[in-house]
């Protein structure tokens, strides 16, 4: 079993339970986060229809 969303989603995908094309999201905005090194906000969105 997958411990994050991300890894929960793979699993969904590799074991083809759903469409990749459709549910996929699509990262729209990434900035740094203030003071930390390597960290970033990544806004991502999903198709609603």
């Amino acid at each position: 079993a997958a411990e994050s969303s991300t890894g929960t989603w793979t699993t969904v995908w590799t074991d083809g339970l759903t469409s990749l094309d459709r549910y996929k999201g699509r990262c729209y905005h990434i900035e740094a986060v203030i003071g930390e090194d390597n960290q970033y906000i990544a806004y991502v969105a999903y198709p609603l229809d």
